[in-house]
Formats: C-alpha cells, sequence, structure tokens
C-alpha cells in the first residue's frame, strides 16, 4: 500500500526484526474487512521492529489459500473473487512462468490435475517427463506453453475426489496472469475503498532460473508497474527458497517471508548449493535470526507449531512462536482445511474422509500458540475461529 496513517482502534500492526508484542491481538480492522460476525472493532495491539515494516492486518491474519480451494478450482479469478467476499484478510497467488516469459498463478507448473490440457488433443505431444527440484513428474508444463495457448485452457478442481461439489466449476475459468490478478485487485480496492492486499509465492525459482525464465525480475517489475513494491505496499512475497527471497529483498522495498517445510527437508536452492542445513536448523534461534535479516515472517508447516504423533494426534507445542517472534518475525503457518482427512486425528469426526471435522478445535488448538495468523482453505470457517479466539 501507499503511506498509511498511525495503527488505530481495531488495528494490529507488524513490525519485522526486534519485535516485541505491545498489545493484545484484534481481528477488527477499522475501516476494512469485517470479522464474520459483521464486526469491525476490536482490541488494539501493535508490533514494532528495526526494519521500520508496518502491515496493518487483523491478528489472526486469516490467508485464503489459492484464494478459496476449500469452495472453488484453486487459482482462478472466482477462487480469488470468493476468498475477497468472505472477508479474508489477504488473497493468496502462486506464481510459475510461461516459455514466453509471463507469470501466471498456478500452484505448480505442471498443470495435468488443475487443468483441461489433456482433454486437448493439439497439445498431446506436450506430455513430457521432467525433474522439478529433485522429484520426477509426468504431465504437462507451464513452461511448455505460451500465455495465448495457455489461455486456450481452463481450471479445474485438483481433487475432485475429496471436494466433488467444487467440480460443478470446473471449465469455468481461464488460467489468470498476475498482472491480471494485479489489475483486479486495483478495481476491487477501489470498489471498497480499502487495498487488497495479495500475498505471492515464487514456486521452484532455482528451477525456473536454470530454464533462463528467472521469476524474481519479472515479478519485480510487475510489483513497481502496479506500485507494491514499497515497505508499506499491500503484498507480501513468500518463498521455500530463501535466496528467492534474498534476491527480492534487493529488487523490492515489499514485506517477505521464507516458507519452511517438513523438520528434515532442504530447500532446494540449499541442495543445489551444497548448503547443508536443513528446515530444523533454520526454526533454531540462529537460523530464525538469519532469516531475519532479510525477511521478516515466516510461513511453517504446521506440524513445526504443534507437533503431532504416530497417531496424527496433536502433541505440545514448539517454542517455534516464542523464537520466531523474539527475532522479530512473524509467522504465518499452512494449510488448515475442514475435511477430516486434512486435520489432525483429535479432530476428525465420524469415517468419512471428505466430511468436515472439528475444525474449529483445531483453529483453537494452532490459535493458543500465539501465530499471527494461518493459510485456509476455508476462510469463512477460519473468519469465525479467529473471532472466537479474540473474544475469549
Amino acid at each position: 500500500m501507499t503511506e498509511r496513517a498511525q495503527a488505530g482502534p481495531g488495528r494490529r500492526t507488524m513490525l519485522g526484526a526486534g519485535a516485541a508484542v505491545l498489545g493484545t491481538a484484534a481481528l477488527g480492522l477499522a475501516g476494512g474487512p469485517a470479522d464474520a460476525a459483521g464486526n469491525t472493532a476490536g482490541k488494539d495491539s501493535e508490533r514494532h521492529g528495526g526494519h521500520g515494516f508496518r502491515l496493518d492486518l487483523p491478528v489472526p491474519t486469516v490467508i485464503g489459500h489459492r484464494g478459496t480451494s476449500g469452495y472453488r478450482p484453486e487459482h482462478t479469478l472466482g477462487s480469488y473473487q470468493l476468498a475477497l467476499d468472505m472477508g479474508a484478510h489477504i488473497v493468496e497467488q502462486d506464481l510459475v512462468p510461461t516459455r514466453d516469459g509471463h507469470l501466471v498463478c498456478r500452484h505448480e507448473n505442471d498443470i495435468t490435475a488443475t487443468t483441461d490440457v489433456a482433454d486437448h488433443p493439439e497439445f498431446a505431444s506436450r506430455r513430457t517427463t521432467k525433474k522439478v527440484d529433485g522429484v520426477s513428474l509426468t504431465g504437462w508444463f507451464t513452461e511448455d506453453f505460451t500465455l495465448a495457448e495457455l489461455k486456450t485452457l481452463r481450471a479445474k478442481e485438483r481433487i475432485p475426489g475429496t471436494r466433488q461439489k467444487n467440480t460443478l466449476y470446473d471449465g469455468r475459468w481461464e488460467i489468470p496472469t498476475f498482472e491480471e490478478v494485479l489489475r483486479w485487485a486495483d478495481r476491487e480496492g477501489r470498489r471498497r475503498g480499502r487495498p487488497v492486499w495479495l500475498y505471492v509465492e515464487t514456486k521452484h525459482p532455482t528451477y525456473f532460473r536454470g530454464l533462463g525464465l528467472g521469476l524474481e525480475e519479472p515479478l519485480a517489475k510487475l510489483l513497481r508497474r502496479y506500485n507494491r513494491h514499497r515497505k508499506q505496499s499491500p503484498l507480501i512475497l513468500q518463498s521455500f527458497e530463501p535466496t528467492s527471497i534474498q534476491r527480492l529483498s534487493r529488487l523490492v522495498a515489499t514485506p517477505r517471508v521464507v516458507l519452511l517445510s517438513g523438520a528434515g527437508e532442504r530447500p532446494w536452492d540449499f541442495v543445489t548449493s551444497g548448503d547443508p542445513r536443513t528446515v530444523a536448523d533454520l526454526v533454531k534461534p540462529e537460523g530464525l535470526k538469519w532469516m531475519a535479516s532479510f525477511a521478516q515472517g515466516i510461513g511453517p508447516t504446521l506440524d513445526l507449531v504443534i507437533p503431532k504423533d504416530s497417531s496424527g494426534r496433536l502433541t505440545a507445542p514448539t517454542t517455534l512462536v516464542k523464537d520466531a517472534h523474539a527475532q522479530g518475525l512473524v509467522l504465518h503457518p499452512y494449510t488448515m482445511r475442514n475435511e477430516n482427512s486434512f486435520l489432525p486425528a483429535d479432530f476428525r469426526r465420524g469415517t468419512d474422509p471428505n466430511a468436515y471435522g472439528d475444525a474449529f478445535g483445531a483453529f483453537r488448538a494452532y490459535f493458543a500458540t500465539g501465530i499471527d495468523g494461518i493459510f485456509s482453505d476455508n476462510p469463512d470457517t477460519a473468519l469465525l475461529a479467529a473471532a472466537d479466539h479474540n473474544a475469549n
């Protein structure tokens, strides 16, 4: 966003390294998105830090994961619009490139499961096997298509066996470019009288740079074009590769978050560069301090916040929230979904893996750790859970 006023009632302001919590969390954002009950008032909380970043966002922040992928095919304008209409505080995009260098919104460059590409005989010969970040995949990949060719495809539900109702919308939306999303966000921001926040991930940046399709430079160019390159811009950048975040930090001032997968895994840029550190090393105080030198937050998998036992039940929380906050880092872990198959065993209900379990119970457990926000496929559920949390 452009320069904004100091946080007033109902705002929670988060800044970078050296943060200290000076109040209690609030959901309401004065003059901003109402909570699930239609309220905007809340308690005040402010976080200060040495980087001077000011992110005016409610806490817990609800991030629409790939839009509203619990209700619409992911990474479509329909999914993004529903997330915004539901009241999600931020809407997420994942970016991959086309052969001619355009950035499009897909969770993966393999579009086999998320588009109707297999139904297009003219593209049958494009089906191939590739190794992406060390994993062999067979399908169709965005980097083998021009933007014009991708625009002939239509999006579909990625997991139709689990989300059968979402298949109703198969074929309705095309693959959006990131520039189209920026234009959409600007239109919606003008209509609503407040900025629309975006959460933007660079996918497989080392892999694509090796193909001559580096993500960071064209992304930074678009951010500057749409005035989202500043410290106070309503946009957060994210990547599982720390070096991508470091590269972006040299190109734009937009806030940045390092994503963290399983404790025993290594970021792919570490694998290719010979860096021996694992995620378990990065979540130690020294690793967090290192990330705080170029990022304002982390996006850990929820298992790094509360591990599960061998039966899939939650155990005691780790010290990650406390340790990250001590370095001034905000925490936006991922991902909460309502279906039994995705919930900790403690909160599953009945025997149907596709039925909803006790998502509110799981949200309650995660919010109790002090996380600053959460990615959710079901933003409406997350907003109600955040309202419950702030009411207690």
